[in-house]
């Protein structure tokens, strides 16, 4: 297997940025502290293979779409059912496929891609990235002032959700699947950019069942009535509250609004409920497979969001509209009288000099060149008409690609579409006329370090292992007979499971649990990791700082300290590092340690410069028959960084 496609273009973007690479933390594609999701992952979409196939226009094999994929920057992370995911929800026993079985496919994409978060938008994404059809081109329908919907917005509404922003979708058709994947985008924006529906809240409407104008206001719950999606009578808002308490998806959000005095709530001009976001809507706009024209409203705590959110809904549903990717206007007058029109469906422009681009990607394309790049990547581009020495690239945003903010965006759509594995380290002349390696292909100090330990640790004879980044607390503190006092792991709020509960503070517990699940192999079993661990620090913007670490493990008949204390040696020597006696900063010592994940009388301190760096013993009875592990280990885990 390629070993760039083990972690995915973006980490290796990352990798061989050095001088810009705050951008692409602040983009969160790879900074492995940031959580992608609610859940603490990227996105995965789930689209049936054949309906995806249908709109892309060809067939592909299962590899050839792997490597469709890796190209455009996304993964097909797993291959499915239907029934093999409801029996994997039901803990079932698996069966065979059977051949009608429609197959799944399960796409991971990056966190701020939103329009990828739907077949839809997955399909017309890669239908321009392979040229099958051209960048499409959203425009609002021309609409008198007198025929446009109106949303007026009362000033209670300040108190609660003070934004919502409007649109229609008129003359749509739906089927089962279309319908299917309308609702889901729903919810996958609501998981991401939505923030569990604390930021913006979807709702959407058959427009047919209505009357406008409509009015969002916010009233005390007592006197808001309505009949609520799925059920069959009228709730006041306030009952609805406890009634929901005992619903599995819908009492997740009820904290949002609950205790506030108004709850927000969109009529219509005959005081039919729409909504009471960020809850329910009404049963009675709720949209069906007959509907044709749908209103979608979006209430919202943070407006940016919300039209980003509104825009994204519209333009990928849009193409199954009667005038294809043309979205109907809603005007929305603010409680002081001042009026928006929504969806807002402008194009951003942005100059982006070709030096930029090249010089940080480390390639020397030709402007024709990028702007093809760019357009393969529904950018809109063409070379600047102004005659300055420097050659600038024109790119027009459109509203589907609200991730593109800052020219490194841009770089790194050139960059994917040109090829990860085109890129090469290579000499480039600059002003002055002599070569050079080009400064964005050379590796970071900590990670070329890092690859010259792992490469050393492997000659030894030792095997690499990559594990979770997240754990569950009690493998990071009880089971490894340490105690949590609060200070040190970052906690991960509203975890998926147990078992992701904290950012791992030591390397050690992944360890273990690989060879908790390897205990028939051959012994001894030699296996390593380097890799980042993440501790708390108030000194830091963020409040916590990542550290790089390199952990090793013998397990076998016998404990093998001999081994891991060589091999402490062994890095030592190959960073420079004399062994010198305690007290003396020139170089190493080693000293009495008395840690509780390791035997006592059989654990030593690596002391570095006067620092304490790591730790290295046979690990405690205690620990291993916490992890299952029957047979005896030694274990060292030390800080790199410390070499830099």
């Amino acid at each position: 297997m390629d070993p760039l496609r083990c972690y995915g273009p973006y980490k290796y973007l990352r990798q061989i940025v050095s001088d810009s690479e705050h951008l692409f933390l602040r983009r969160g594609f790879t900074c492995t502290h940031s959580l992608q999701d609610q859940n603490g992952a990227m996105p995965t979409v789930s689209v049936g293979r054949d309906r995806l196939y249908a709109a892309l226009g060809k067939t592909y094999t299962q590899e050839e779409f792997e490597d469709l994929c890796f190209s455009f920057g996304i993964e097909l992370d797993d291959v499915t059912t239907e029934k093999a995911i409801v029996r994997k929800e039901k803990h079932l026993d698996e069966e065979e496929a059977d051949e009608d079985e429609e197959v799944i496919y399960k796409i991971e994409v990056p966190a701020n891609r939103y329009d990828l978060l739907c077949l839809e938008g997955l399909a017309q994404a890669l239908r321009v990235f392979c040229e099958f059809q051209e960048i499409p081109t959203y425009r609002l329908s021309n609409i008198s002032k007198d025929a446009i919907q109106k949303m007026h917005v009362k000033p209670e509404t300040s108190l609660i959700r003070p934004y919502v922003v409007c649109a229609v979708l008129r003359g749509i058709t739906f089927d089962k699947v279309r319908y299917s994947s309308f609702i889901d985008l729903q919810d996958k924006l609501h998981q991401n950019i939505c923030r569990r529906r604390t930021l913006v809240a979807i709702g959407t409407h058959d427009l047919d069942k209505l009357e406008g104008p409509f009015t969002y206001e916010a009233l005390p719950p007592s006197s808001i009535t309505f009949t609520p999606l799925k059920q069959e009578r009228n709730f006041r808002a306030d009952e609805l509250m406890e009634f929901y308490k005992s619903d599995l998806k819908l009492k997740k959000f009820l904290h949002i609004i609950e205790d506030s005095p108004v709850f927000p709530v969109i009529y219509d001009s005959k005081r039919t409920v729409l909504s009471l976001p960020p809850i329910i809507n009404g049963a009675h706009s709720a949209i069906t497979l007959e509907t044709k024209n749908v209103f979608i409203e979006c209430t919202a705590t943070d407006l940016t969001k919300a039209k980003i959110v509104l825009n994204t809904m519209v333009t990928a549903f849009s193409e199954y509209c009667e005038n294809k990717f043309v979205i109907e206007p809603v005007e929305v007058i603010s409680s002081d009288g001042k009026s928006n029109i929504y969806p807002d469906l402008s194009v951003y422009n942005m100059e982006v000099s070709l030096s930029y681009i090249n010089g940080l990607i480390g390639v020397s394309l030709e402007a024709e060149e990028v702007t093809k790049y760019l357009n393969r990547m529904q950018l809109h581009a063409k070379q600047s008409a102004s005659h300055n020495k420097q050659c600038n690239i024109v790119v027009s945003v459109p509203p589907s690609r609200s991730d593109v903010l800052h020219p490194c965006d841009v770089m790194e759509d050139v960059a994917i579409a040109y090829g990860f594995n085109a890129i090469k380290d290579k000499a480039v002349v600059d002003n002055k006329g002599s070569k050079r390696l080009a400064a964005s292909l050379t590796l970071l100090p900590l990670n070329e370090l890092s690859d010259l330990i792992r490469k050393e640790v492997a000659l030894i004879g030792f095997t690499e292992v990559l594990t979770f980044i997240l754990c569950s607390k009690k493998e990071n503190f009880a089971m490894l007979n340490r105690k949590d006092d609060k200070s040190k792991a970052v906690i991960i709020g509203n975890p998926r499971s147990s078992d992701f509960e904290a950012v791992r503070t030591s390397l050690m517990p992944g360890i273990l649990k690989t060879v908790a699940h390897n205990k028939d192999h051959p012994k001894p079993i030699k296996i390593f990791e380097v890799g980042d661990i993440a501790v708390l620090d108030e000194q830091r913007d963020v409040g916590a700082k990542n550290l790089r670490q390199l952990a090793a493990l013998y397990c076998g008949a016998n404990a093998g300290f001999e081994i891991i204390h060589g091999l402490v040696d062994r890095v030592m020597e190959k960073n420079g590092v004399p062994f010198v006696s305690p007290g003396d900063k020139s170089g190493y010592y080693i000293e009495r340690s008395d840690e509780p994940e390791f035997l006592a009388g059989r654990q030593a301190r690596i002391i570095y410069k006067g620092k304490h760096i790591g730790t290295f013993g046979i690990v405690h009875p205690e620990v291993l028959n916490n992890f299952d592990i029957p047979d005896p280990c030694s274990f060292v885990e030390l800080n790199i960084e410390s070499f830099l």
